[in-house]
């Protein structure tokens, strides 16, 4: 065990972790630093929680599971062996995850080559180009989500028509949602209300409006008017993945968040733009429908269109003193 961890070191860590992606960029997460033990415990910021679009807070652990997985990358990148330990403490379910750190590093695991594209990796919504992503980035793709204990799939044509439909299906379902819509728009960010702002998703953001194509983006503003909002031709045969676990409890989904971030690292070290996709995945019915039955994948998690794109601002993170404790 180390002996002594600098507070600029466990910021420093915190930083990193915190970059992250989260359903409309909440951060719904906090870390407290023990200073007698060395160990850093990642808590579910519950004040962030969205009970209309993410009840069982499902969402909020693939989160912290990303946050958690950064932590672990820049940890290794700063020559520290992270251990962690899931769901520690049955009394305490906020409580995430225990991570100790040793020293030194035992073995790197091939994730200290990731940590340049932690702050590199954007969720971008603007077109990709209509490029095939090559199989053997796919195939480490896939081997990375198996490193954590998740599956990556790459559904055929009709199952990413009938993915599309969902995506169709859940924008009809949200338009009649007054809670989904009000928490909506308590996350994003519209002119004026963009100054100062350290969460949620800011104009700028938002990406184009879609003039033609089929890729699954979000449209942020929904009715709101956006003066000078460019409109712009998306993908028509968007290139999607299916991220998935056997099991559907918080455990597997701070293990899908995990692997979800990844992905989406090896996936900025490939050259490939991401951005992910929940939309149906909200909804329990389409939720269901969304899962390929040629798989053996149990529950689907996450839906992620890659492709070759622009590169895109990051969106604002909250301060690391309004997320981390030291006692």
């Amino acid at each position: 065990m180390m002996e002594h961890l600098e507070t600029e070191a466990v910021t420093a860590l915190v930083k990193d972790a915190t970059a992250a992606p989260s359903m409309y960029n909440a951060q719904p997460w906090t870390f407290r630093f023990l200073r007698d033990s060395g160990a850093l415990q990642l808590y579910a910021d519950v004040g962030r929680a969205m009970p209309r679009s993410d009840p069982d807070n499902r969402a909020l652990c693939l989160g912290c599971g990303a946050a958690l997985f950064n932590l672990r990358v820049a940890a290794v990148h700063a020559g520290r062996e992270p251990t962690v330990e899931l769901l520690p403490d049955p009394g305490d379910p906020h409580l995430l995850a225990t991570v100790r750190l040793t020293d030194p590093m035992r073995t790197a695991g091939g994730l200290a080559e990731l940590y340049p594209a932690i702050h590199r990796r954007h969720t971008s919504r603007e077109p990709f180009r209509e490029t095939e992503v090559p199989p053997e980035v796919l195939a480490a793709l896939r081997h990375g989500a198996e490193l954590e204990g998740a599956q990556l799939a790459v559904p055929g044509l009709w199952h990413v028509q009938m993915l599309l439909d969902l995506v169709h299906d859940a924008e009809g379902h949200d338009s009649v949602d007054a809670g989904r819509i009000e928490e909506l728009a308590r996350w994003t960010r519209i002119g004026a209300e963009e100054a100062g702002a350290d969460d949620g998703i800011p104009e700028y953001a938002f990406g184009p409006r879609t003039r033609d194509g089929r890729a699954p983006v979000r449209d942020f503003a929904g009715r709101r008017p956006m003066a000078g909002r460019r409109a712009a031709v998306f993908e028509r045969a968007p290139h999607l993945a299916l991220l998935g676990t056997a099991g559907d409890g918080p455990e597997d989904w701070l293990r899908a968040g995990q692997a979800m971030e990844r992905v989406l690292l090896l996936a900025t070290v490939h050259g490939l733009s991401t951005s992910l996709t929940s939309h149906a995945l909200e909804w329990n019915d389409l939720r269901w429908l969304a899962r390929d039955p040629a798989t053996a994948m149990g529950y689907v998690q996450m839906v992620l269109r890659l492709g070759y794109g622009p590169e895109v601002r990051a969106t604002p993170r909250r301060p690391v003193d309004d997320v981390l404790a030291i006692v």
